[in-house]
């Protein structure tokens, strides 16, 4: 028994290395059909041709790098698909893989991390791995694990819970930002209120508060000059939002009538050569908007230089 069990053993491995034998026999016959031809230069457009082909890779190294993360470690693995395209003149079967890698590219560098992102707030974190299977399922219509219609069931009613999610954080936000720019408001009014009883604060009808610091006796500009002006803006908190000062090019050009409406009343009534110190109530500046570092309904305060008027 013992002696038959050995024979049957002797006669697998031995069919198994005769197997191996004849598949690198066929590897390397496979091999050798598909190497490029021999490079024979015979004639000028042979030169030229080839001349060609050397030159318009340049760059192309870093281009793939940059554009498909391939390293050059890796350049005779690009160099081999390339020679397959080649070889199989770009027929169906090369177009069909060449695609499946692309859109695998897409889905695993956008797709995928977008749908976990939003997942991840109605349930456990997507797999990887089993997105990839459910990916390939569906396109070779394996309803083993899950009818489509199941699938579809299942993820359309989690991505609606994150809708209502983002929904009602939405209205969270909103809800304070819009008490934020309430309290913005008030805050705004009631220092107008006290600004304009200082000594020097002038008021115009809209509204604008300003105190002349330097008067010039140039040129006013009309609300279609363009000036140059410094400048530096705050809240009424004193956090500084923009400044023309801390700039290497000190200066600015604007168009006086394309800005706040806040500076361009006084613009238009500046002389060139003056320094006014501005207070602008929320409505003659941005008013309910939120521009990042100037929150909703913020009154402004503005020290404004015109240097000059762009002739």
């Amino acid at each position: 028994m013992r002696k038959i069990i050995i024979i049957a053993l002797t006669l697998v491995v031995g069919a198994s290395f005769c197997q191996a034998n004849a598949e690198k026999k066929d590897k390397k016959k496979k091999k050798a059909a598909t190497q490029m031809p021999a490079v024979v230069l015979n004639t000028p457009s042979d030169s030229i041709s080839f001349a060609s082909g050397m030159a318009v890779t340049e760059g192309l190294t870093n281009y793939i790098k940059q554009q498909y993360g391939v390293e050059e470690a890796f350049l005779d693995d690009f160099v081999r698909g390339f020679e397959d395209a080649v070889k199989s003149n770009f027929d169906d079967p090369v177009k069909a893989y060449s695609a499946g890698i692309q859109i695998a590219k897409m889905v695993k560098e956008r797709m995928l991390s977008d749908i976990s992102s939003s997942l991840a707030t109605v349930s456990d974190s997507v797999q990887a791995p089993l997105f990839y299977q459910g990916f390939i399922a569906a396109l070779k219509n394996d309803t083993t694990l899950i009818s489509s219609n199941d699938a579809n069931k299942l993820f359309k009613g989690c991505m609606e819970k994150v809708a209502e999610i983002k929904a009602k954080k939405k209205l969270e936000e909103d809800a304070k930002k819009a008490a934020q720019a309430e309290t913005n408001r008030k805050a705004g009014e009631q220092f107008l209120a006290e600004n304009k009883l200082r000594e020097g604060v002038k008021t115009t009808p809209s509204g604008l508060q300003y105190i002349v610091l330097t008067q010039g006796n140039g040129a006013i500009p009309k609300a279609d000059d363009e000036v140059i002006v410094k400048y530096e803006g705050s809240l009424i908190d004193g956090t500084v939002f923009d400044s023309s000062y801390k700039r290497t090019e000190q200066t600015n050009k604007f168009r006086a009538n394309q800005l706040i409406k806040g500076w361009t009343e006084a613009l238009t009534m500046m002389p060139v050569g003056s320094k006014w110190k501005l207070f602008i109530p929320q409505e003659l500046a941005y008013g309910k908007r939120d521009m990042g570092e100037i929150p909703p309904c913020s009154t402004l305060i503005f020290t404004l230089e015109l240097i000059d008027i762009v002739k």
